[in-house]
């Protein structure tokens, strides 16, 4: 049951009326307060407080303060006049409960239109936003398209300069070219005029000489000198010139861009060779592809699939023999010791295999991953589970997305904590 505050005290001045309503052993708890142009009522639980003013006020500018176990009012006036008292006098119930209604009435009207009212100056800013934000896009885009045409104009005029450039440059090259031709073309003609000057004199020489020669065996002609001299040559005989290639292994043209790699594929293949013919009694009876070390790999793949650990490793080994350079080697023999519980040789064969996965790119990335795990694996068998806990966590590094090895460290986790909990 609500407590009626009956005691209150109030003062007024012309234009506003101070109302102080005590609050005695009232909780710290929030004051519901309702209040119109003639109706007041405040709500602090366990005090319920109601009034009918005796003369409207301005509700919006009134206010109320709590403290110090009251709470004040300063309710302004909307016409400056002397109240007789602060409620209506001969007030009964139905005009009461009039009057409440019309105050939630008006209030409900008002707080509507403040809702109208904000809604219409938030629209109002929205659109005020918009149409900033579209002024500054176009002036961003104007800005944008300036730049462009400036950046065009600059690229054309460049572009014609320097087709003019070419077009000068051409036009000079070709005048260069005719002085050139005309150069050469005069002492071909004085050549030419020359040779014509010389082949007329023989000729007159040999009339005469043929004059002369019906006249008499004994004469001989004055120009016979000169006509041995100016002979051809005869043409030159013709023979075979051979052209000696060095010779090349590969079928393919030498190319400086590709001689490291050629090298480097050579000596591989001259250090297999060198294994393969060094006193390996076992490589003896093999035929010649049982010797590539890639053929053993497949070989070894094979009989882990089929469960023959042992023999795997022994296919792995010999293709160790042949080429130590092969990472997936060291990888796969590893997993072959896991399964026979080797451990110390798994661990040994995985790390030789992340030495040789180096430098770490994406290409080796899964090979890296297996390494780690098969290595944390063999650690883990071993008890030692803070090494093999750092090899998960390497492996997640490198496949973060990995849930089986995620959950695997976990794993790992829970079991140190409790190593730790029961030492």
């Amino acid at each position: 049951m609500p407590v009626w505050l009956r005691e209150r005290s109030w003062r007024q001045s012309l234009t506003a009326v101070y109302l102080s309503l005590p609050l005695r052993g009232a909780r710290a708890t929030a004051a519901n307060i309702f209040c119109s142009e003639q109706y007041l009522k405040v709500s602090i639980p366990p005090f319920l407080f109601e009034a009918v003013l005796y003369a409207p006020i301005d509700d919006t500018n009134s206010t109320a303060k709590i403290g110090n176990g009251n709470i004040f009012f300063t309710l302004y006036k909307k016409e400056p006049a002397m109240w007789d008292s602060l409620t209506l006098a001969n007030a009964d119930k139905e005009k009461l409960q009039h009057l409440r209604e019309n105050a939630v009435l008006k209030a409900q009207e008002k707080a509507k239109e403040e809702t109208e009212a904000k809604k219409i100056t938030k629209q109002e800013n929205k659109k005020y936003a918009l149409e900033a934000t579209m002024k500054l896009e176009e002036a961003e885009r104007k800005r944008i398209e300036d730049l462009k045409e400036k950046e065009r104009q600059k690229v054309t005029k460049e572009l014609e300069l320097w087709k003019k450039q070419q077009k000068d440059g051409d036009k000079y090259k070709s005048i260069q070219a005719k002085e050139e031709l005309h150069q050469e073309k005069e002492p071909l003609k004085e050549r030419k005029n020359e040779k014509m000057n010389k082949t007329r004199i023989p000729n007159e020489g040999s009339t005469k000489t043929r004059l002369k020669s019906t006249r008499g065996h004994g004469s001989c002609s004055i120009f016979s000198q000169d006509l041995k001299e100016e002979q051809l040559p005869a043409p030159r005989a013709a023979a075979t010139i051979k052209v000696n290639f060095t010779p090349r292994v590969f079928p393919t043209a030498l190319r400086e861009s590709r001689v490291a790699e050629e090298e480097e594929w050579l000596h591989k293949q001259a250090e297999a060779r060198r294994i393969i013919n060094s006193d390996l009694s076992e490589l003896e009876d093999l035929k010649e592809e049982e010797k590539n070390p890639d053929w053993l790999k497949d070989k070894g793949n094979k009989m882990f699939a089929m469960g023959d650990y042992l023999g795997a490793v022994n296919a792995y080994n010999l293709a160790v023999r042949l080429n130590n350079k092969l990472p997936l080697l060291y990888l796969n023999r590893a997993a072959c010791h896991l399964k026979l519980r080797n451990l110390h040789k798994a661990i040994e064969d995985s790390s030789k295999a992340l030495e040789l996965l180096t430098p770490p790119v994406p290409d080796n990335a899964n090979a890296r991953v297996k390494a780690h795990v098969r290595r944390g694996t063999a650690f883990c068998q071993l008890e030692l589970y803070t090494e093999g806990l750092q090899d998960y966590e390497a492996a997640l590094k490198i496949d973060p997305k990995n849930k089986i090895i995620e959950k695997d460290a976990e794993k790992i986790r829970q079991l140190i904590q409790g190593t730790m909990q029961s030492s």
